[in-house]
């Protein structure tokens, strides 16, 4: 059967289109030959287990170490249970060593240990037993919590100092998140707060995503295997709209080439995969769906919500702005602050916000076409015009982001308008605005999106000035400046709401919209 772009489950190289695994873990080696404990963290469906388990069979086949990747995930449901965890997860190990080792390095029937000491008498009794030095990478560790979390913990650091011949020479956590935001029931904010229980690290990894030339090369291996061509203008954006993560990189080639373009005679270009971004933010599989329910945690939500407002996030602690990175919600930009992590999360992420709102909106006429189906700016709005009169204020309490409800709300009136087209979204972080482009039928309206705050002056200048620099960028003429007024002694909505017209610094036409 020919190999294909794997989005669920470890890669295997005679199945999956695969890059050299380690490749991206260089330091990985070193440690398991310095016998050494370390934890990888990085967001889900990078690579991780792909990565340690081909690790674990490299190690075991070249003879020097008995090597395996087992789960703690069966743990999971019992965090007050250290005692069921632990039966649970020595199960799942039992059918890992089974399946993943020859017979004559499989360990012996797990002994017959107190509560609370099982995980660290079978790794006791296993290293004991081995006729190779012991190297256990311990998959979904962060799937534990409390209890149970902790207690593996310690019987790992208590064990440590009699390796190699009493515990495993060396050992990894690897999870989502660094051992200190792993959540227990105690300590601050419900993390450990600190490497201790596991003070025994060497090193804290994480995994990076592909580069671009590594999208190139993964794609190339299935035009190399069926003849299918990527033209470098797909390539180019592929690795633009997912900056190379690699589970998009991989949902993308898989739609492209099983849904889209399935005859291998036909190239795949720029088109193709714009429209395989869609039906990937459409569907929100489940690594998607999993990274959006993350969006309400508070400590999530408190650098989000001014990002997407425009402004910068306050005193954030540092272990929760390394949180939303470690999530792969955000990242560090390359000139300094966070923004999203690429232009696929952008999109889903209002999406998801709005969701609420979308399932809440009446129904709209579509009136703001022209005859020939083209967009027609002055009727869409009047249909916005008209829908905020009727329904924007009372709405406003669907947005779970309260301090940019007016921002999704919109949001959610273009997304139900415009099927069919594209909303493409800039988040200005620290320049206080939202610039949205809305695209359809082969037209461009850009829109500046301010808000008017309690006891500040009207951003109606600023607001022209930045609509100014949207517009250049864009190669438009004109646009639309949208300000909301939220001052609490603003006049009631029917004096306010309305627009006119205004001419930014450098002559372009510019509808200002008030409501």
């Amino acid at each position: 059967m020919p190999r294909f772009f794997n989005t669920s489950g470890p890669n295997r190289i005679a199945r999956h289109y695969t890059l050299p695994v380690l490749r991206r873990l260089p330091e990985v080696r070193g440690l398991v030959e310095q016998e050494l404990y370390f934890v990888l963290h990085a967001p889900r469906q990078v690579g991780k287990t792909t990565a340690l388990l081909s690790l674990a069979q490299e190690l075991t086949a070249e003879g020097r170490h008995t090597a395996v990747l087992l789960s703690m995930e069966q743990g999971a449901p019992f965090s007050s249970d250290p005692s069921a965890a632990e039966l649970a997860m020595l199960g799942s190990w039992r059918g890992a060593v089974e399946a993943w080792l020859p017979v004559e390095l499989q360990p012996p029937s797990w002994p017959d240990a107190a509560p609370g000491d099982r995980i660290g008498a079978a790794l006791r009794m296993w290293a004991r037993a081995s006729s190779r030095p012991l190297v256990v990478f311990l998959d979904e560790i962060d799937a534990l919590e409390d209890d149970a979390l902790v207690s593996v913990l310690r019987q790992i650091r208590a064990g440590y100092p009699t390796r190699p011949e009493h515990f495993p020479a060396a050992l990894a956590l690897i999870g989502l998140r660094d051992v200190r935001d792993y959540e227990v029931a105690s300590g601050s904010d419900g993390r450990l707060g600190t490497a201790s229980p596991f003070n025994i690290k060497a090193e804290s990894l994480t995994l990076r995503n592909f580069t671009d030339a590594e999208v190139a090369e993964l794609y190339g291996q299935h035009t190399a295997e069926t003849g299918q061509r990527f033209e470098p203008d797909a390539l180019v954006r592929a690795y633009h709209i997912s900056q190379g993560q690699p589970w998009l990189v991989n949902a993308l080639a898989r739609q492209l080439t099983e849904v889209l373009v399935p005859d291998r005679a036909q190239a795949i270009t720029a088109t193709h995969v714009d429209q395989a971004k869609e039906i990937l933010i459409r569907r929100q599989d489940t690594h998607l769906d999993s990274l959006m329910d993350r969006l309400r945690e508070p400590r999530v939500r408190a650098i989000l919500e001014p990002m997407l407002a425009g402004e910068t996030p306050g005193d954030v602690p540092e272990d929760d702005r390394r949180f939303v990175i470690d999530l792969g919600l955000l990242r560090r930009s390359t000139l300094g602050g966070l923004e999203v992590a690429n232009p696929i999360y952008q999109e889903i992420i209002v999406r998801a916000l709005t969701s609420g709102t979308s399932d809440a909106l009446p129904q709209i006429p579509t009136t703001w076409l022209h005859p020939d189906g083209t967009l027609d700016e002055a009727a869409l709005l009047r249909s916005f015009l008209q829908f905020w009169r009727q329904h924007g204020e009372p709405l406003l309490g669907t947005a779970p982001y309260h301090e940019i409800a007016p921002h999704l709300v919109l949001m959610a009136f273009l997304h139900r308008v415009v099927n069919g087209g594209s909303i493409e979204r800039e988040y200005a972080t620290g320049r206080g605005r939202m610039d949205l482009c809305l695209r359809y039928g082969g037209k461009a309206l850009a829109i500046e999106v301010k808000v008017w705050k309690p006891k500040a002056a009207d951003p109606l200048t600023h607001g022209l000035e930045q609509l100014d620099g949207y517009l250049a960028r864009l190669g438009l003429d004109s646009g639309w400046l949208v300000i909301f007024d939220r001052r609490p002694g603003a006049p009631p909505l029917d004096e306010r709401i309305g627009s006119s017209e205004a001419t930014t610094p450098s002559g372009r036409r510019a509808v200002v919209v008030r409501a």
